[in-house]
């Protein structure tokens, strides 16, 4: 068990969890902050449609759903909640508001980028869920928010350059070895003999699992529903390759 109450609060039970609401000002304060930094960078740039907003305002709401609501505190509880709040931070959020701003700059991507940022990422995502370090984060509020913008700051990357690139078979080995690291590091977390992740040793028992059976459906959601989005993008790319159009996920022909 975590010595200090982690960032989302104390482990609930299944009758606390509907009002384990995270109201943290610094965390609705940024939130607040981002929306109204891009309704004016929106405002200011003739180059924003309604389907980027639509895809930044998706991206923000799940972001705010992941820490402020009660899920925060079940993430506390579980393993698999944990990790299902980082598949989705990772690997539909980032994307969503990736997509959802044009107007950022354009940096020159070099051919060899996208891997590099794909590796970066790759060690970020297994740095965190080993288990020291894990166990860590839920110690230390300081430690927690690294874990967190390190594995948000490296999907915004590793998206945001893929964005930018022209359609090219060659960004299917990064999405693809994102498919496999994702899927090897859940195999394993799936397969092992016993539970790895001390914070939630005594926190499953209330929801009817045993700690081994949540961070078996935590290997579980890494290792497939994790690997859907960067399927999905590697088939835009493929599509998007044939068809000598432009990559959904780039600014490229804009009126």
């Amino acid at each position: 068990m975590p010595t200090n109450d982690p960032y989302c609060g104390p482990p609930p039970t299944p009758s606390e969890l509907w009002t384990s609401w995270n109201l943290d000002p610094w965390l609705i304060g940024g939130l607040l902050l981002a929306a109204v930094m891009y309704a004016f960078a929106a405002w200011r740039s003739p180059h924003v449609h309604r389907r980027e907003t639509v895809c930044f305002a998706s991206g923000w709401i799940i972001l705010a759903v992941l820490f402020v609501s009660p899920f925060c505190a079940l993430t506390s509880a579980l393993f698999s909640a944990r990790v299902t709040h980082h598949v989705i931070m990772i690997a539909v959020a980032a994307p969503l508001i990736v997509l959802g701003c044009p107007f950022l700059p354009r940096p020159r991507v070099k051919a060899n980028g996208l891997g590099i940022l794909f590796m970066i990422q790759m060690i970020t995502i297994w740095l965190w869920h080993a288990p020291a370090p894990y166990a860590a984060a839920l110690n230390s509020h300081g430690i927690f928010w690294l874990m967190q913008m390190s594995l948000l700051g490296t999907a915004l990357l590793f998206w945001g350059t893929l964005a930018l690139r022209p359609p090219s078979l060659s960004a299917l080995l990064p999405l693809l070895g994102n498919v496999i690291q994702m899927g090897l590091l859940g195999a394993l977390i799936t397969f092992a003999s016993s539970p790895l992740y001390g914070p939630h040793f005594g926190t499953t028992v209330p929801f009817g699992i045993t700690p081994l059976e949540d961070q078996q459906i935590a290997g579980l959601v890494m290792w497939i529903p994790a690997a859907i989005p960067y399927v999905v993008a590697a088939l835009l790319v493929v599509g998007a390759s044939i068809g000598r159009s432009s990559f959904p996920y780039g600014n490229e022909n804009r009126a």
